[in-house]
C-alpha cells in the first residue's frame, strides 16, 4: 500500500477540520487558543487515516509540544506492517496572530511524502528566496537583490517597477527592504504567513512575483513541497541567530551553514501531497464561511505524482435543513 493509494480527500479533511476549528476562534484575540484547537482537530483527523505517519515538521520538539511534536507517530496504521509509511509536515495554523485578529491569509497546512521525502529541518531561521515557474532558474540566493529583481522582471517581460515582492515586516529585513525599494520594485509587507505568501508567488495572476527574507526553516520545507507541485522554486539557507542555535544545528549534523538548499533538497520525495485550507480570507484562498446550519471551506490540494492541482470547495452541512446556495 503506497501513499498514492490514500485518497486525496483524506488529507483535505485533515486541513479542513483544523481550519474550521481555528475559524471558530477568529478575531477573539487569543492566538494560543486558536493554535491549540487547530492542533487538536488536525491530530484527531490524522489519527483516523489508515496510515503509519510520522511528524517530521510539527509543533516543536517532544519536550515542548504535547501534540503533533516532531517524531510523533500518527494514523490508524501505526504498528501495522502493511500500512504506508508516511512523513508528514504540518502547520495546523499558519498565522496564529492573523487568525486571532481576523487578518487575511491564515491557513491550515499539511505536506506528506513517502518516508524520507521531506527534510527534517530544525526549528531555526532560514533565509529564503521563492519564485514561481516563470522566474525559476533566473535567480540566486547570493546574487544582489537588484540583480535578482532585474532577472525576474525579464522573465515576466516587464519592468522592475511592475514587480511586487513580499517580505516579512521584521527589523532584520531593514536592509533587504531598502535594497528592494532602491531597485524600484514594490513591497508588500506582511506581519505573518510567509508560507502562504510563497504559494501566492508561485501562482500567476495573484500580483506577487517573489518572496524574500528570513523566516522559519520548518515553513521552508513545507513551501518546498508546494513548489515541487506548482513548478516553482525555493532557495534557502539555514541561519543560526545565536551560539545556542549554532550548537544545536551542529549537533543535528548541519555543519555547513553556507550551504544553499534547493527545492529538491528540502522536499526530495516523489510522491508529495500538499493541502492548505483557508482560515481567513486571502489572495488565494477564501476563509471558512459560516451559515445557518453549516459552513463552507476552500482547500488547495496538490499531488506531485498525479500532477493534480485542485481547489476543493466544500459545504459542510450540520443540518439536513441547511439550504445549499452556490
Amino acid at each position: 500500500m503506497s501513499l498514492d493509494s490514500i485518497l486525496e480527500q483524506d488529507f483535505v479533511r485533515v486541513t479542513e477540520q483544523a481550519a474550521i476549528a481555528a475559524a471558530h476562534t477568529m478575531g477573539l484575540g487569543d492566538r494560543r487558543r486558536s493554535d491549540h484547537v487547530a492542533v487538536e482537530a488536525m491530530r484527531d483527523e490524522l489519527n483516523r487515516l489508515e496510515m503509519a505517519g510520522r511528524i517530521v515538521i510539527g509543533e516543536g520538539e517532544r519536550d515542548e509540544a504535547p501534540m503533533l511534536f516532531v517524531g510523533e507517530e500518527v494514523g490508524a496504521g501505526v504498528g501495522k506492517l502493511d500500512g504506508p509509511q508516511i512523513d508528514i509536515a504540518v502547520d495546523p495554523l499558519e498565522g496564529t496572530n492573523l487568525c486571532a485578529t481576523g487578518a487575511p491569509d491564515a491557513i491550515a497546512v499539511l505536506a506528506a511524502a513517502e518516508k524520507g521525502g521531506l527534510l527534517h529541518a530544525p526549528d531555526v531561521y532560514m533565509q529564503k528566496l521563492v519564485v514561481g515557474t516563470t522566474a525559476k532558474g533566473r535567480v540566486h540566493l547570493d546574487a544582489p537583490v537588484s540583480e535578482n529583481l532585474r532577472n525576474i522582471a525579464q522573465a515576466f517581460s516587464r519592468k522592475v517597477e511592475d514587480l511586487t515582492v513580499v517580505v516579512l515586516d521584521r527589523p532584520r529585513h531593514e536592509q533587504l527592504i531598502e535594497d528592494i525599494r532602491s531597485a524600484g520594485a514594490r513591497i508588500r509587507l506582511i506581519g505573518d504567513g510567509d508560507l502562504s505568501a510563497a504559494i501566492t508567488a508561485a501562482v500567476r495572476g495573484t500580483g506577487v512575483h517573489a518572496v524574500m527574507g528570513i523566516g522559519g526553516a520548518p515553513e521552508g520545507v513545507i513551501t518546498a513541497a508546494a513548489m515541487r507541485c506548482l513548478g516553482g522554486e525555493i532557495q534557502a539557507r539555514l541561519v543560526a541567530t545565536d551560539e545556542r542555535q549554532h550548537e544545536r544545528l551542529t549537533k543535528l549534523g548541519y555543519t555547513d551553514l553556507d550551504r544553499i538548499y534547493s527545492t529538491v533538497d528540502l522536499a526530495p520525495g516523489n510522491h508529495l501531497i500538499f493541502c492548505a485550507t483557508g482560515v481567513t480570507d486571502g489572495i488565494l484562498l477564501k476563509g471558512v464561511r459560516f451559515f445557518g446550519g453549516g459552513l463552507r471551506t476552500l482547500t488547495l490540494m496538490m499531488s506531485l505524482s498525479q500532477r493534480n492541482i485542485r481547489f476543493v470547495d466544500t459545504i459542510h452541512r450540520e443540518t439536513l435543513n441547511f439550504p445549499v446556495t452556490l
